[in-house]
């Protein structure tokens, strides 16, 4: 399916006990959301690529990766038959990195075709990684949840192998595979903070409020793992850190706008259930939202962290 520009819904709106000094630096004033295109049933894992200008998302239900192009308003279908792809990001040298709940492993796409990276921890293969990111070092931090074994329509039936639900981190150049956070019952989002010293993942073992850890980091080591914050109503599924230390965070009914000391700043009211997101446009302010049938965007006055990085 290949829509247009949707109408506008309903402007920004803000929670009563919002500081006034982050909003004014999180969303452009007047800025009102935009439904860029709809047709889906739950939509994952976007990235926004600098070459194409374009944000790259699933829809995973529909085994479809889609691509929306921002300077011609126009969806197209990326490729098929994808074996239920979910969250990704690009690598150092600007590749998308993805991860795959049909094949329980995280791959590189290249020319359209994807590679496989990592399936295995030891002997047993992965449960069905989620989310992604890349350390300034190149490694890949990655999240484990049994979603694509245990949910309908988002992968294949299957057994969770190695008896848990973990964070990883992958090192690619010696393709070394370690656990970094085994305490998780669901791990799910995950973003550094933008010195990288911070580590922030979400747990969506209850998808009725949503729990984000935070740990520290050092030497390629996650430690100190504490409460961050608790998103309601729904969970934290995908997040964002902007170069300000903020979490951008889905939830039931809105993108959730965190400080980094775990507060809520502001909220930007979406009219269904929000799963992911990403920055970009052409200069990394347009925020792109994914949510159970369609693709959303807002103008704010920040940029990912990563911003500086995934553009070169």
């Amino acid at each position: 399916m290949s829509t247009g520009p949707a109408e506008p819904v309903e402007p920004v709106d803000t929670a009563p006990d919002v500081s006034f000094d982050h909003l004014m630096t999180a969303v452009e004033p007047g800025a009102r959301l935009e439904r860029v295109w709809t047709g889906g049933s739950w939509g994952e894992g976007p990235v926004w690529l600098p070459g194409t200008q374009s944000v790259r998302w699933s829809e995973i239900h529909g085994n479809t990766i889609y691509e929306y192009d921002s300077r011609t308003g126009r969806t197209h279908v990326h490729r098929r038959n994808v074996e239920f792809t979910n969250g990704r990001t690009l690598d150092l040298a600007g590749r998308v990195l993805q991860c795959s709940h049909g094949r329980r492993c995280v791959e590189m796409e290249v020319d359209g075709e994807p590679t496989t990276l990592v399936d295995r921890w030891g002997e047993h293969r992965l449960n069905s990684p989620n989310d992604i990111v890349v350390a300034s070092d190149g490694a890949i931090w990655f999240t484990d949840p049994p979603y694509g074994i245990t949910e309908p329509d988002e992968g294949h039936p299957g057994e969770m192998e190695y008896g848990g639900c973990w964070v990883f981190r992958y090192r690619p150049g010696p393709g070394v595979l370690e656990p970094a956070i085994t305490e998780l019952r669901r791990p799910n989002g995950l973003a550094f903070s933008p010195d990288e010293s911070l580590l922030y993942v979400s747990d969506t073992v209850d998808t009725a409020r949503g729990l984000i850890r935070v740990y520290d980091v050092a030497g390629g080591t996650a430690s100190n793992g504490r409460d961050f914050a608790t998103v309601l109503p729904g969970c934290s599924d995908g997040f964002r850190v902007d170069v300000t230390g903020r979490i951008w965070t889905s939830s039931l009914d809105a993108v959730q706008v965190l400080s980094p000391d775990g507060r809520l700043v502001t909220r930007i009211p979406v009219p269904e259930k929000v799963s992911n997101l990403c920055f970009g446009g052409p200069d990394g302010t347009d925020l792109y939202v994914t949510a159970s049938t369609s693709l959303y965007r807002i103008r704010t006055l920040t940029t990912d962290a990563t911003w500086g990085r995934t553009q070169r």
